[in-house]
């Protein structure tokens, strides 16, 4: 009988291959800088389609995934996810940006999707008694991705070129996938940890359609999509804020944000092992209480030009952001059963989807028209606060949701 613990490594693997999306950013410049003729910004929207993707594809691919199982699904995700950064790199070096976005975006955004919800559903199931630490080391690797892959791909990029480097990422992420993926399976029918006795009452085994249909299912998806959303409105437009509001250099910025990234890989498994103890629900009501406090206060930190303090607040908001791509997988299995929880997971991240538009987009917005109603050389402390209010709002009405929450009746 196979141990357990060969699952996690494989599935971190996975999960820090297709984290680099989180890294994108790296190649916008130079592929602004070699493609002038290209609309402005476009690079930027290869990562906005490949996240869009990421919900579709784990929405329609899970029940997929379940009926074929975590192994088939990582392997395809594997090919979709390397497969598509090497058509974006072809797509590069013929100078076809059309090209760019159906490689990275479209086919490596549908294995990206594939990717995440397989190495999740299989760990749920081979650990029944710590469902939030199991979730937690899923996706740890999708939140560190990032930290390895910006400096990498720096590196390749001054040595090699935009399209080489995007080639021999796709080919290496591929090759490491597909190794990573022979060790995903299901625990055979009837087996349990040594030691664990299951709950008396036991979670009802939901198909996806039946857990669609129960008002849970959209309390939570309402709680992730605030939960991101708030989140991922200032990972949009972090540099910019911090230089703003706070007077930071652009490398001052930088540095920021890598220890961004650290923490929000650090609350994955934090917070998600914390809800084996504390309770699901707990934990995301503590999420909404504690950062409606901080969205609140930073305009009061920028105005008073509080630089610790506001690096305090934002290392605590983004732990909590990965916390609850860690804890609500393991919220699914607990209220709807672990068999179906891939599809039902898969379904639940178009929230993600959502999130990744509406959150860059209000801000981006707000931001723009308060900047250009200032006078000229004005300060531009403020021209966050409204987007920090509305986020404050808005995590108010995630307490609401999360308080909501009750176990589905038998």
């Amino acid at each position: 009988m196979r141990s357990r613990w060969t699952i996690p490594p494989a599935a971190v693997a996975i999960h820090l291959c297709v984290g680099s999306v989180y890294a994108w950013s790296v190649f916008n410049k130079p592929i602004e800088a070699l493609h002038p003729a290209w609309p402005r910004g476009a690079a930027a929207y290869t990562f906005s389609i490949a996240i869009a993707m990421l919900g579709l594809s784990a929405a329609f691919g899970g029940t997929w995934l379940e009926r074929h199982g975590p192994r088939r699904a990582a392997t395809v995700a594997a090919c979709l996810f390397g497969g598509g950064l090497m058509l974006g790199g072809l797509g590069v070096w013929l100078g076809s940006i059309w090209l760019l976005f159906l490689g990275y975006g479209v086919v490596g955004g549908a294995g990206l999707g594939l990717a995440y919800v397989s190495p999740v559903s299989a760990l749920i199931k081979w650990f029944p008694d710590r469902r939030g630490l199991a979730t937690g080391m899923a996706v740890l690797g999708f939140g560190g991705g990032a930290l390895i892959a910006a400096p990498l791909k720096e590196r390749m990029i001054a040595a090699y070129g935009v399209s080489t480097t995007l080639v021999a990422l796709g080919a290496s992420y591929l090759v490491i996938m597909l190794v990573a993926a022979r060790a995903l399976d299901r625990p055979p029918p009837g087996w349990a940890p040594a030691g664990y006795t299951p709950p008396a009452v036991a979670a009802a085994e939901l198909t996806m359609p039946m857990a669609v249909r129960t008002r849970q299912f959209w309390l939570l998806w309402g709680m992730l999509f605030i939960n991101i959303t708030a989140g991922i409105s200032i990972l949009a437009q972090a540099s910019p804020l911090m230089q703003d509001m706070f007077a930071r250099t652009p490398e001052q910025a930088a540095q920021m944000l890598a220890v961004i990234a650290g923490f929000n890989a650090f609350g994955r498994i934090f917070w998600a092992s914390l809800s084996d103890w504390l309770g699901r629900r707990a934990v995301f009501m503590l999420f909404f209480a504690v950062q409606a406090l901080l969205f609140a206060a930073i305009p009061t930190l920028g105005a008073g030009g509080h630089w610790g303090l506001f690096q305090v607040a934002a290392v605590i908001i983004f732990t909590m952001y990965g916390g609850g791509f860690a804890t609500i997988p393991a919220f699914l299995a607990d209220l709807f059963g672990a068999r179906n929880v891939g599809a039902v997971h898969g379904v639940i991240l178009t929230a993600w989807s959502a999130a990744g538009v509406a959150g860059p987009l209000l801000i981006t917005r707000i931001r723009e028209a308060n900047a250009a109603a200032l006078a000229p050389g004005a300060s531009l402390v403020h021209i966050y606060d409204l987007t920090l209010y509305i986020m404050t709002g808005l995590l108010c009405i995630g307490l609401v949701l999360a308080a909501a929450i009750r176990p589905l009746r038998r």
